[in-house]
């Protein structure tokens, strides 16, 4: 490998670390509702699925996405439900600069990888095929090329660590290590928690049996062998950069920018107050991660040269304790009242309610779904804002963006909500 200029390679080496090496077993994959880590594809880098910690007071006029992102860069931050990685990360050491080269870095992930990094003193240059917001950071070096066929923009360059946030295909991941083994020192890929083959196993670890990627399925229904694909790209990672690879495996993602109303649609909703129709029960499990404490992360890891495999969430925690934890940052006055699925299905609304939910306690062989254990990425350094402080920040997002820019899909109606409410309350 050549000696990297950033940060010299022995000196890298030398003072690398590595978490508890994951063997990668066999296993059919059952999905738990919805797919871990989120949005789009594009064979150019970028997976839309957010940057850095925001302080948790007042609330935010409505900014553009830029200086949002910006914004979020200067502020400290509360925890997820008072959780904090106890790792070198949290002491905001001034690092050595990195050079970093991220595949993407323009959709929903990536700007705020960007931001935390430039924030931190690293300098960035993304690859990309320049169709998504192309505008966005005109003062970063970009790099125009395509993860299928075109990635001649990165031969004899060198960079200290690649953050690959894109890939859902093993040969995207095969193409882009092939040209960057001998040119790049550390290889970060964003995974997901979606790689486990038994959702039925509760506090499971990195070290869990994964899914084996199922062409046949796959062939048959689109996304169905996700978990299985994204199995194979870690795999290839690690084959080309042995001992040299980093892997995050986030749980939901959300954060300002949130291409889904998977969590949006709670914040936008609570904020509205009133009686909050809710599907399930308080206790059911949840697991999510704000997009921006997973850029911090990743970073974190980069600059200390870590290596190996991290379930990447908050700790799975009661949807009631979430709602309530929303309701209190956004300081709104709203109520929830808990309606099971059975009955909303029969009101013809609960595919209507685009927001993050889930009963896989309560389904047989999905109890460990949303329970995964992340104790060894808190260990690592990672840490969690409070589920309030995200609400806030959506809502302010959410206010300031264009109809283009907003999430998909559309919170229920009130109308259709109260009709729902009130047949509900009439069954005494």
């Amino acid at each position: 490998m050549a000696e990297s200029k950033g940060r010299a390679g022995t000196e890298r080496r030398a003072g690398t670390e590595r978490l508890a090496d994951t063997e990668h077993s066999g296993g059919e994959k059952h999905s738990g509702g919805e797919r871990h880590s989120g949005g789009e594809k594009h064979s150019g880098g970028e997976r839309h699925s957010g940057g850095e910690r925001h302080s948790g007071g007042e609330r935010h006029s409505a900014p553009t996405r830029r200086e949002f992102i910006r914004a979020s860069l200067v502020a400290g931050g509360g925890l997820y439900f008072g959780l904090a990685g106890c790792g070198p990360d949290g002491e905001r050491v001034p690092p050595d600069p990195l050079r970093i080269l991220i595949l993407g870095g323009t959709g929903f992930i990536g700007p705020h990888q960007v931001e935390y990094a430039m924030g931190r003193g690293h300098t960035v240059t993304l690859f990309n095929r320049g169709m998504t917001n192309p505008h966005l950071f005109p003062e970063v070096e970009k790099l125009v090329g395509d993860r299928n066929d075109d990635l001649e923009a990165l031969k004899g360059r060198e960079w200290d660590v690649v953050f690959d946030n894109a890939a859902m295909e093993p040969e995207w991941v095969r193409l882009s290590t092939e040209v960057l083994r001998e040119a790049v020192e550390q290889y970060l890929f964003i995974s997901t928690l979606s790689v486990f083959a038994d959702d039925g196993v509760v506090d499971q670890t990195e070290t869990g049996v994964l899914a084996e990627y199922d062409e046949e399925a796959d062939e048959v229904v689109t996304g169905s062998a996700y978990g299985g694909k994204k199995v194979l790209c870690e795999r290839v990672a690690e084959e080309a950069f042995p001992g040299r690879t980093t892997v995050l495996r986030p749980s939901i993602i959300t954060g300002p920018g949130d291409p889904t109303l998977r969590f949006p649609y709670w914040p936008i909703r609570v904020n509205r107050g009133g009686e909050v129709l809710v599907p399930g029960e308080y206790a059911d499990p949840i697991q999510i991660i704000d997009a921006r404490d997973l850029a911090e992360f990743a970073v974190g890891l980069s600059e200390r040269s870590v290596h190996g495999i991290f379930n990447a969430s908050g700790p799975g925690y009661p949807m009631g304790r979430m709602l309530d934890d929303v309701r209190v940052g956004l300081g709104a006055d709203a109520t929830f009242t808990w309606v099971p699925e059975d009955f909303l299905t029969e009101q013809e609304v609960l595919r209507q309610i685009n927001g993050l939910y889930s009963n896989a306690v309560r389904v047989p062989g999905l109890e460990g779904y949303n329970q995964y254990n992340v104790d060894k990425a808190l260990s690592a350094g990672l840490t969690l804002r409070n589920m309030g402080e995200t609400a806030r920040d959506i809502v302010a997002w959410y206010s300031a963006a264009s109809e283009e820019e907003r999430p998909r899909g559309r919170v229920l109606p009130a109308e259709r909500e109260a009709e729902v409410l009130a047949a509900w309350h009439a069954q005494g």
